[in-house]
């Protein structure tokens, strides 16, 4: 069938079906190894709009679509709001010969409350809060988790998802039964130079795969990774690992 002229005519002049909007991310600590495998793996996936990144100094990002946000000097509480819909915090030190990473902005411990009401307010939904992979990278204010800070004060600011990733820790071998298996784990360890793959440290992208996954597949929630969940994930297959831990259908792959 050959279109009419004035078909064509109109259907060049009918407008175009409005794309579908999508969402815009903030991130909080875009620095060290940890902040630049989330940033990276984050805005390459084109799930966002736009990325702000939080700076304390202009500077240019040289990515499409990626803007910094200039952080006042005031505390979070006092800054203009931010329009956003999702928003990662990390807290990895930057690398200082990084000039870069110099330029942007880090939250320290203590702050974190008042910047998750400053993320409510700009109309964030989803918060993930995402700790150092590995203990050596952790302030001192969060040796201990976050028990020092107030998570229930954040879980009430009515966020729709909230992902706490926990930095990721082995799980603890089982005591000895007796002191001859003792000493028998204590001579086998003398081998612990050859890691099988499955001891391998926990690198900085593995845990980035992770929070990615969980950004993508987390119901509306509060969900807390713990460290053997993250170390877990880290040493074999990531999406599957998510999916398990937050009990999503259909996801998981069969037992054995």
């Amino acid at each position: 069938m050959v279109a009419e002229p004035i078909q064509v005519l109109r259907s060049a002049a009918a407008p175009a079906a409005p794309a579908a909007r999508r969402a815009r991310l903030v991130i909080a600590g875009a620095t060290g190894a940890m902040g630049n495998e989330v940033m990276r793996l984050l805005v390459g996936s084109l799930a966002f709009d736009s990325t702000e990144v939080l700076a304390s100094e202009p500077m240019t990002t040289g990515l499409r679509h990626v803007h910094s946000w200039v952080a006042p000097a005031a505390e979070p509480g006092e800054w203009p709001p931010l329009a956003a819909d999702t928003a990662v915090v990390m807290f990895d030190p930057p690398r200082l010969f990084y000039g870069r990473e110099r330029a942007l902005w880090t939250p320290a411990p203590q702050q974190l409350p008042a910047l998750a009401r400053w993320l409510r307010v700009g109309g964030v939904q989803t918060l993930a809060i995402v700790m150092p992979h590995t203990q050596m990278r952790l302030p001192q204010a969060l040796k201990q988790g976050l028990a020092n800070l107030d998570e229930q004060a954040i879980a009430a600011l009515g966020f729709e998802r909230l992902l706490i990733v926990r930095t990721a820790q082995k799980p603890s071998d089982r005591a000895a039964p007796n002191p001859l298996a003792a000493v028998a784990h204590w001579m086998l360890s003398a081998f612990k130079y050859m890691v099988p793959s499955g001891e391998l440290p926990v690198r900085a992208v593995k845990v980035a795969e992770f929070v990615a996954c969980a950004l993508r597949m987390a119901p509306p929630g509060i969900h807390v990774a713990a460290p053997e969940t993250v170390w877990q994930a880290s040493q074999g297959q990531v999406r599957a690992e998510v999916a398990r831990w937050l009990e999503v259908p259909g996801e998981q792959p069969p037992a054995g």
